[in-house]
């Protein structure tokens, strides 16, 4: 088999092959929903609404209006569904009045008219919604807790659901009568649609009995409106089987499982073998990253239990339990566990990136790493464990110039992991 000269420019062409395969420009016109006989109403949020919006403008044969919330910076031209921006990870202001565009855009529509609603990951935080009683800050304050507790996405997703007016299918609830069609960008390991962005319009089974579980499990310090809120019944959700969603459907149109074929069928096309190990790995990203670094190295030393060169991917989604105030996300966090775990290897080179194109709080998507990390890290005076114990990841391959730096993708399928071991 042949030899990888550039790992970096093969592992960078891997996650361009990942992301592709979930370019809302194919995967929107392979699934238009058919014309209604009224109205086509466009609603949408995610880090990629805006890119599947004008995707979806340019193949949709017929009048259309609408409005979709993206993250600040993600947006794109279109013609006529109007972009509106607002803050993630932590919602603001703008992010209150998009979800209350949302809710007018679907209200008053009839049998007839047919509403599109345009998800993927990062919905969560641009629609807050805050229910009778609560505040935008009570929103934020209940975001800020999830985020820091370490809790996986669907546990964080089902709290989130109640304390809402949007989320958890409440959104299909105010377009009814009219049907709504829900085009879903999963980023959800699992892949179940109604828990991608809380599910705007798709009720799931999670009680709030259920959502009370988990803020006592994740240890949850949330305000006391919020837990009397959630405690009353009537911040329970709609049920799947609510009658007004009857004639709702759903298509999940792009998955990480999905984009991880592609990247392992572009690395064999290069002549190096490609495992996938999941498309749904979830946990604390320090201690997968040393899992993952486990397995490089019994490659690596032993050629087991995958003969090199080979390169081992996988997806899910992480969770970072806040530790210190530095700077990073969940993917540059795993990879500096991988850079420890690895040090002193031989040939092993690896990428973990959010296929959105931001990690974190920053610019970056994530970043590179390899068996001579950390010794460049030392050589630079900088301790890793100790910038891993404060969730410093970001500044450890800043300083080294390892971040990776793709911009808004337009997509969010979940994370990327790739380890080339040669």
């Amino acid at each position: 088999m042949p030899a990888i000269t550039d790992p970096r420019r093969f592992l960078e062409t891997l996650f361009t092959s990942a992301v592709a395969a979930a370019d809302p420009e194919k995967v929107i016109a392979a699934n238009l929903p058919e014309r209604p006989k009224g109205r086509t109403v466009v609603v949408g949020a995610g880090k990629g609404a805006a890119q599947m919006a004008a995707a979806f403008e340019r193949h949709w044969d017929g009048p259309l209006s609408g409005v979709v919330v993206t993250r600040y910076g993600y947006a794109a031209p279109c013609e006529k569904i109007e972009v509106l921006e607002a803050s993630h990870p932590l919602p603001d202001e703008n992010g209150l009045l998009a979800s209350k565009r949302l809710l007018i855009e679907v209200s008053g529509l009839t049998e007839d008219d047919l509403v599109v609603a345009l998800v993927c990951g990062g919905g969560s935080a641009l629609l807050p919604s805050p229910p009778p009683g609560l505040a935008l800050e009570d929103e934020i304050a209940v975001n800020r807790a999830l985020l820091a507790s370490g809790a996986p996405i669907s546990a964080m997703n089902a709290v989130r659901k109640h304390v809402s007016m949007i989320k958890g299918g409440r959104l299909a609830a105010a377009a009814y009568p009219a049907k709504v069609v829900s085009l879903i960008v999963s980023d959800i390991p699992g892949d179940d649609p109604a828990l991608v962005a809380s599910g705007p319009t798709l009720a799931d089974a999670s009680t709030r009995e259920d959502a009370l579980t988990l803020i006592e499990r994740y240890s949850l310090d949330l305000p006391a409106n919020v837990m009397a809120w959630i405690k009353s019944p009537n911040s329970a959700a709609p049920s799947p089987d609510d009658l007004r969603f009857a004639r709702n459907e759903v298509r999940l149109i792009a998955s990480a499982s999905v984009s991880l074929e592609a990247a392992a069928t572009e690395a064999r096309a290069a002549g190096i073998e490609a495992i996938i190990l999941s498309d749904a790995i979830e946990g604390e990203a320090r201690d997968v990253g040393g899992v993952h670094a486990a397995i490089a190295r019994e490659v690596a030393g032993r050629g087991r239990p995958f003969t090199k060169p080979v390169v081992v991917l996988s997806g899910g989604e992480t969770t970072v339990t806040i530790r210190g105030k530095g700077k990073g996300g969940r993917n540059s966090e795993f990879l500096l566990a991988l850079a420890l775990g690895i040090d002193g290897a031989n040939g092993v080179s690896a990428l973990a990136a959010d296929t959105d194109g931001i990690d974190g709080s920053e610019d970056n998507a994530g970043a590179f790493a390899d068996d001579t990390t950390i010794a460049r890290l030392v050589a630079q005076r900088l301790d890793a464990a100790a910038l891993l114990q404060k969730n410093d990841s970001w500044t450890a391959f800043n300083a080294l110039g390892d971040l990776f730096k793709p911009g808004p993708t337009g997509t969010n399928v979940n994370d990327f992991r790739a380890i080339l071991v040669q």
